[in-house]
């Protein structure tokens, strides 16, 4: 090798310390963002179609209404009714995605040193969230105006009845919130629990 040469390869040779090694679970998390990204522009179009769900049950609830003599606008009782149902599953709809978003990191951490037990939890959870969701609306739902809403013999809305429908959704973001606060809180200890186990095994 000429001089010439060697000057030129001192002079390309990085400086500094020596960049660390990839990590073991890399592979993982580079599949992982192609699928948050896949994830996302399904989730977009989810949400679109919900805008234009939301605009249908507008124009309805709009000629739905029933004027009275005096002027006032009555809606029937089962449009707000089905309104609030709706809402539920656009709630679950849009919060389990945005969930999943940031809760993908979070796992990766606590379970780094088994990064298949951490999507394995990730899918478990997303199937526990989703049926929690479906189980609180079949619970919920009226198909008949209920005796609280003193609208039996009436059929349209009264302030009883709205004040239910917002029970309904603050009940499940109430419940989604203290499952997912558990959550947070139990995952670092069964991450522990986990990596025990595997060094426990290896030895």
């Amino acid at each position: 090798m000429s001089d010439l040469e060697h000057l030129i390869e001192e002079a390309l040779r990085p400086t500094g310390p020596a960049p660390p090694p990839p990590t073991r679970d890399l592979f993982a998390r580079v599949l992982d963002s192609v699928a948050d990204d896949r994830a996302r522009r399904r989730h977009r179009r989810r949400v679109a179609a919900l805008w234009v769900a939301a605009m249908a049950a507008a124009t309805i609830l709009v000629l739905t209404l029933t004027p009275q003599s005096n002027g006032d606008l009555l809606m029937p009782w089962w449009i707000l009714e089905l309104a609030t149902t709706i809402g539920l599953v656009a709630i679950a709809v849009w919060l389990g995605p945005f969930i999943k978003r940031f809760g993908r990191a979070y796992a990766a951490d606590v379970f780094h040193d088994n990064p298949s037990t951490g999507k394995s939890y990730i899918v478990l959870t997303d199937i526990v969230y989703y049926l929690i969701f479906t189980a609180y609306i079949c619970f919920t739902v009226k198909f008949a105006p209920d005796e609280g809403w003193q609208n039996l013999f009436t059929g349209v809305v009264t302030p009883q009845q709205l004040q239910a429908e917002v029970v309904r959704l603050g009940g499940i973001l109430l419940i989604i919130g203290v499952l997912h606060g558990l959550n947070i809180v139990l995952m670092p200890v069964l991450g522990r629990l986990f990596s025990l186990n595997r060094r426990v095994d290896h030895h």
